[in-house]
């Protein structure tokens, strides 16, 4: 114990690196070619009155994308750069570990000839890339799985697997010759004990969002890559109501797609389709009564369930639902609003106007919200979904009924 506690006391010794020509990297604990010309670094410590030892440094790469390689190989070439070194005793060894950085280089690669789009996802937890064109078509796709991590506890496996995924989405970038746009996101909700959703939680708790993107944005900058950063705001619920059914893609690749449509500066518009439906009273209708059989059976799921871990989240799932469906109603109440304002007289409109100003059914991004309420919701039947497909016909030709005709009564459901 004692030992230990001297080790904690007295055994950390730092060196910080500096620029200046005669520090050559690092004045106190300098790194040094091996004199028998293999690929081996000795450590120079360096003592009082001018003197100084020499430490044999043992470290092995862990493979081609081992930030250690490239260290060593400028240690070797001679080349002088800043770097800082700390020294740790700990059960009678010597751990080193150094820090270092390099001159960014000027981008050559820029969104000029488009951007690959990355959405990170937690279920399952992998990467969507999205290859899109500069003038915003989608020109290929792929997934990077990164279920492998979880299985790690340690930190710096983790840290070292996760750097392996940036270098593999690094090489696709310049395999594609096109820029990085990824969200600028600071922070990812991990649940809490007790919230039910005990496998999605445990997921999120191993789940670094940042972490992975800083480490393809570190690689980047190295690469003379331009990074785009993007507001996150509905991204998915764009890729999910617009570019799924279209194109038959995985609602993960299409907020990858919109994240790069985004960075290029496209602006989404919401299919012609979709707006005429939600002038529909009839389907505005269907929808919230499709809203409350749903929520009718969520309170019947409660009732039969007994474990009190996963009723917490079927009682999550059923306050979300109620907010969705306000939210709808008051939707349904603005159009009526705005439809009955338009019709009366426009002296009484001003006067209407000067009392209460009311925010169109369409402003802002609100629209995309009511989109997933009004079609995702109660067309597909729950808030998860992967398959957007059904949603094609809706999108491409407004029709509604033979989706509906699945679930509804034939008063709402039946054909036209």
């Amino acid at each position: 114990m004692k030992r230990k506690w001297k080790e904690k006391r007295q055994g950390t010794l730092i060196s910080i690196g500096a620029k200046h020509i005669t520090h050559k990297g690092n004045l106190n604990l300098r790194f040094i070619p091996a004199e028998n010309g293999k690929n081996n670094l000795l450590l120079r410590i360096a003592l009082k009155n001018r003197k100084f030892i020499l430490a044999k440094v043992k470290r092995d790469l862990g493979g081609k994308s081992d930030k250690w390689a490239l260290f060593l190989s400028k240690i070797i070439s001679g080349e002088q750069f800043p770097y800082t070194v700390e020294l740790k005793l700990k059960d009678g060894q010597i751990y080193g570990f150094v820090r270092f950085s390099f001159d960014v280089p000027p981008q050559t690669i820029t969104k000029s000839k488009g951007v690959i789009g990355i959405d990170v996802n937690a279920r399952p937890f992998h990467l969507a890339l999205a290859e899109v064109s500069p003038d915003g078509n989608l020109q290929s796709y792929r997934s990077i799985y990164l279920s492998h991590i979880l299985k790690y506890r340690g930190r710096n496996r983790k840290e070292y697997e996760e750097w392996l995924i940036a270098h593999e989405v690094i090489r696709f970038a310049k395999e594609k010759g096109k820029a990085i746009a990824i969200e600028d996101i600071q922070k990812l909700p991990k649940g809490k004990r007790g919230d039910g959703k005990a496998k999605l939680r445990k997921i999120l708790q191993f789940f670094s969002y940042r972490r992975i993107l800083k480490k393809i944005e570190s690689l980047a900058n190295q690469e003379g890559i331009e990074v785009i950063k993007v507001n996150p705001a509905f991204t998915s619920v764009i890729g999910m109501m617009k570019y799924c059914p279209q194109y038959f893609i995985d609602k993960d690749i299409a907020g990858a797609y919109v994240i790069g449509r985004k960075a290029l500066g496209f602006k989404e518009e919401v299919p012609e389709n979709y707006k005429k439906l939600l002038k529909s009273q009839i389907y505005i209708q269907y929808a919230l009564w499709r809203l409350g059989k749903i929520e009718e059976e969520l309170r019947n799921k409660l009732n039969q369930e007994k474990n009190k871990y996963k009723a917490n989240g079927i009682k999550r799932d059923l306050r979300r639902l109620k907010r969705e469906k306000k939210f709808l109603e008051k939707f349904l109440v603005e159009t009526n609003r705005k439809e009955n304002s338009q019709s009366e007289p426009e002296t009484q409109e001003q006067v209407d106007r000067r009392k209460e100003p009311v925010r169109g059914p369409e402003s802002g991004q609100k629209l995309w919200r009511v989109l997933r309420v009004a079609f995702a919701i109660p067309l597909l039947g729950r808030f998860f979904v992967r398959d957007f497909s059904p949603l094609r016909p809706v999108v491409v030709q407004g029709k509604w009924e033979r989706i509906a005709s699945r679930l509804g009564p034939d008063g709402f459901a039946g054909p036209p």
